[in-house]
């Protein structure tokens, strides 16, 4: 079963269940994603799904972040709530060494050699740590393991 068709039974089972804070956060995401299909004529991939995913998650933990330094606990729970579910649409993280070998092998790969060649690494791991790793600590990482 592709990423999608999980998704849209998820949905399912959530209206069936009566579960509407599950299914808000549900229909927020696959508007998102059938905005992207319309705009650029396209049918997602399972990638782009977790790419759009991941960009939803990373907006609810802005908000949380803002919300609790308001001091709006009702809405952070909200926002919490919203995280949880849509963190079950991303796959496994990745662990440090895993990162840490991934970014070895790119640079091997690529032949870079030193700060310059950051652009052309970001691009050659994006692809495949997307969804799996945060991509700001990767970049960090990978500033490090350059300048030595």
């Amino acid at each position: 079963m592709s990423l999608k068709e999980r998704i849209a039974e998820d949905m399912k089972a959530a209206m069936r269940a009566k579960e509407t804070a599950k299914l808000g956060a549900i229909r927020l995401l696959m508007a998102a994603m059938k905005q992207r299909e319309v705009d650029e004529r396209i049918t997602l991939d399972d990638a782009a799904i977790i790419a759009i995913t991941d960009k939803q998650l990373k907006q609810r933990r802005d908000s949380l972040s803002q919300y609790e330094a308001a001091g709006r606990a009702d809405l952070a729970d909200v926002e919490r709530y919203e995280i949880e579910v849509l963190s079950a649409y991303m796959p496994a993280g990745l662990s440090e060494a895993e990162i840490d070998a991934a970014i070895q092998a790119s640079i091997t790969e690529t032949g870079a050699t030193g700060p310059a060649d950051m652009g052309k690494l970001m691009a050659a791991l994006k692809p495949k740590l997307a969804g799996r790793a945060d991509m700001g600590a990767v970049s960090a990482k990978l500033k490090i393991a350059l300048a030595k």
